[in-house]
């Protein structure tokens, strides 16, 4: 059956009466596509700009006796039968017993955190979409033109880091080969809209791309140094600027106040305003990341708290680890809290290391051993094995060098993993010389490895939640192309990510960041191999710019 998109026709009863060949195990998808359309309880709809825990979008009958083996792809069967496949959207359902899908993967543990769905189950893929789930080891076979084996994997939606910087032609395989297939700018770009979609066409990249106007870069076009402060009609320009980038197919707002300080609350509060008008995030690196009044980093959490009271925009609040929160971390995410129980709109993300990075002759540095308690052997340039000292400190802020700061305690970093509305990015894409920080190159695979393997600081379905549909639900309200992504289910878009969970992990250092991660084994991006157990598949660019629909409105 053609796939018709999010918003075709209802599956036609007589052709889903044909599907019964498909067995037992579709029995209950098919009862659901009888009535569902997109936006019924029996199709996911796009949620609000927010994050939060995973929560299933469909109803069905809990898998109650289903646990994973530890260290294995595999399940136990319950004696209540297989649980429901999901369903992103019914009218993309293939229903023919005979078909023959463009690929299928077969034999994984397929996790979809949108719906809770964690089941031995096999994916076929049609074009860009997936298009039948066959559940249960009793399920007929699916024939696929080409047959990924996914025995003894987890099978997830590509991961999603909400948190990069552009395409370079170069640090995006990297992101491959650490299970990425959307790499998002939120913390800006530094182009105006119009001119960054024309120097990054869809087809340039193998995973999808696309992110936030950049208030840091707009200033100085205006002529504001980071220490000014615009006049009322300079801010109002600045932000007419934003206004334009969102027409012009950015997702979202971001500003960092720390690097440009005169960028004032009012001139926050002017970017919420607009955020909230156009139903897309605003994306704040905060005002501070040290504990030492005045400004701390509490007072930077509360300026962002009071800008989506004030605004009613939804205030996503980057790297709280490093700013906002460092060393006050069950504080600030109690006031975050509960500011979402009052009913405002907020969300956070972190990168899972305990250094932060940037360069020396940024204000972030400005009375740093003050300021984060640490001292010269704390600071390590990134892409050497060269820990600072009194005495080559000087050299190195005069070369404004990349410098790791091991600033982060542990316990901030599982804190706020544990938070619901807390989800990932890492905050870097590599870049030659390999001047950068590692989270550039095993993010997500430090995540699932580190933090959810081996030190069980939460668990696996809850770590893919914060990788996969908490961004997309953040962004999907004006891309729509985000609302199909992920997901795993009947409908989303194929893009997957096949990993061993008893093998994932970063190997990338602060001395060598050019490392791919292990175990994680196919990555496909809307249905197009872009990595295999044996690497990447370098002249496949299958990525496409997500764009915001703001101009079409």
């Amino acid at each position: 059956m053609a796939d018709t998109g999010p918003e075709g026709p209802p599956i036609a009863r007589r052709n889903l009466l044909l599907a019964l060949g498909f067995g037992a195990s579709t029995l209950a998808v098919l009862r659901r596509l009888g009535a569902a359309e997109p936006g019924s309880a029996g199709a996911e709809t796009a949620g609000p700009a927010g994050g939060g825990a995973a929560r299933p979008e469909q109803t069905g009958p809990a898998p109650t006796t289903t646990k994973p083996k530890p260290g294995t792809g595999t399940t136990t069967v319950p004696e209540a039968g297989p649980p429901e496949a999901p369903v992103v959207d019914p009218a993309a359902a293939v229903t023919d017993p005979n078909h023959v899908f463009d690929a299928v993967v077969t034999g994984g543990r397929v996790m979809d955190p949108a719906s809770g769905f964690d089941y031995a189950a096999a994916l076929g893929i049609d074009g860009a979409r997936i298009t039948a789930m066959a559940v249960g080891a009793d399920a007929p076979a699916l024939r696929g033109r080409t047959t990924i084996d996914a025995s003894g994997l987890v099978v997830a939606p590509g991961f999603i880091d909400i948190l990069s910087y552009s395409p370079n032609g170069y640090g995006e395989w990297y992101k491959v080969a650490d299970g990425v297939t959307a790499n998002l700018g939120m913390h800006g770009l530094d182009a105006r809209a119009s001119d960054w979609f024309a120097a990054h066409p869809d087809g340039s990249a193998p995973v999808h791309f696309g992110g936030a106007y950049d208030n840091a870069t707009v200033r100085p076009r205006r002529g504001l140094g980071p220490y000014d402060s615009g006049s009322a009609r300079v801010v109002e320009a600045i932000v007419a600027d934003a206004a334009e980038d969102l027409r012009n197919g950015f997702i979202g707002l971001h500003m960092q106040p720390e690097y440009t300080p005169g960028a004032t609350t009012a001139e926050v509060r002017d970017h919420g305003a607009l955020a909230a008008a156009h139903g897309v995030p605003l994306c704040v690196h905060a005002r501070y990341s040290d504990n030492i009044a005045p400004g701390t980093n509490l007072e930077g959490v509360d300026e962002l708290i009071g800008v989506a009271r004030d605004t009613g925009a939804h205030i996503h609040i980057e790297h709280i680890t490093s700013t906002g929160g460092t060393g006050v971390m069950d504080e600030a995410l109690g006031r975050i809290g509960a500011a979402i129980a009052e009913g405002l709109s907020l969300t956070a993300c972190v990168y899972p290391y305990r250094f932060w990075a940037t360069y020396l002759k940024s204000a972030r540095f400005d009375d740093w051993q003050e300021k984060y308690g640490i001292s010269y052997g704390d600071l390590q340039v990134a892409g050497t094995p060269r820990r600072l000292t009194e005495e080559t400190f000087a050299a190195a802020h005069r070369d404004n060098l990349l410098t790791a700061a091991f600033a982060i305690p542990a316990e901030d970093i599982e804190t706020a993993l544990r938070a619901d509305f807390v989800m990932v990015g890492s905050d870097a894409i590599l870049e030659r010389p390999h001047n950068n920080h590692p989270r550039s190159t095993g993010c997500f695979s430090k995540l699932l490895g580190h933090y959810v393997r081996e030190l069980g600081v939460i668990d696996l379905m809850t770590g893919l939640s914060k990788i996969t549909v908490q961004p997309a639900r953040l962004l999907e309200g004006r891309c729509p192309d985000l609302r199909r992504k992920g997901r795993l289910g009947i409908g989303a878009d194929a893009d997957i990510t096949v990993f061993d969970p008893a093998a994932v992990i970063d190997r990338s250092t602060i001395e060598n960041p050019a490392q791919r991660s292990a175990g994680i084994e196919w990555v496909l991006v809307e249905g197009q191999t872009v990595k295999t157990p044996d690497g990447t598949v370098d002249g496949v660019r299958p990525g496409r710019g997500l764009r915001s629909d703001i101009g079409a409105a």
